[in-house]
């Protein structure tokens, strides 16, 4: 069973990201403040979800939050920042959406930086403990998903719709064959015998 409440605080806020690992698109951060009452049957770490119960959770999630944000970040920025301050920042900023404001952060992993003054802990799997991280994860998993499959549209040829940017053989073969797009994040290795890329 997963917890509601982490700190005693009313306005508790939960927050997670999806796509850390991929080679492509942004990383996507959610924030989630759940009512004192909230119950969601299946809700868990995302990872445990399936695809379509992630997909049927979100809505309700949706309409049960007191409030939730979500925040992309360009791959762009992550090459710039690196992806772990990439990771935070779209946390922070997702955060920095919510009304009302948070009074406490709980964080999924062992990783943050303060925002607004706003006391905060970080809960290595997180998702699988507290309900407003599960629910922070399931929301960054299926926007960024959906932002996956959107520009699979645009570069049909690495599948995203099918690997959402994370380094599967097909992918990596992909890059090989094709070449990287805007959309990849030049600062990851690519590919594995990858020195250089000429670009």
């Amino acid at each position: 069973m997963l917890a509601l409440k982490y700190s005693n605080f009313k306005w508790e806020a939960g927050t997670d990201e999806a796509g850390r690992g991929c080679l492509a698109g942004p990383v996507t951060a959610a924030a989630v403040i759940l009512p004192e009452n909230f119950k969601l049957d299946l809700l868990n770490d995302s990872k445990q979800l399936s695809e379509k119960t992630r997909e049927k959770l979100k809505p309700k999630i949706e309409e049960l939050a007191l409030s939730f944000a979500f925040t992309h970040l360009e791959p762009k920025i992550i090459d710039e920042i690196n992806i772990l301050n990439a990771s935070i920042k779209a946390m922070q900023l997702s955060i920095c959406k919510l009304n009302p404001i948070p009074q406490y952060i709980i964080v999924d992993g062992n990783r943050f930086k303060p925002i607004n003054n706003i006391p905060f802990s970080t809960i290595v799997k997180g998702d699988g403990k507290y309900l407003s991280i599960a629910a922070a994860s399931v929301l960054a998993k299926t926007y960024r998903d959906e932002y996956m499959d959107k520009i699979h549209e645009e570069f049909p040829m690495y599948n995203w719709k099918k690997n959402k940017g994370y380094p599967t053989a097909e992918h990596r073969e992909a890059i090989r064959k094709y070449g990287p797009c805007k959309y990849h994040r030049m600062s990851f290795r690519l590919l594995p015998e990858q020195l250089k890329l000429d670009l």
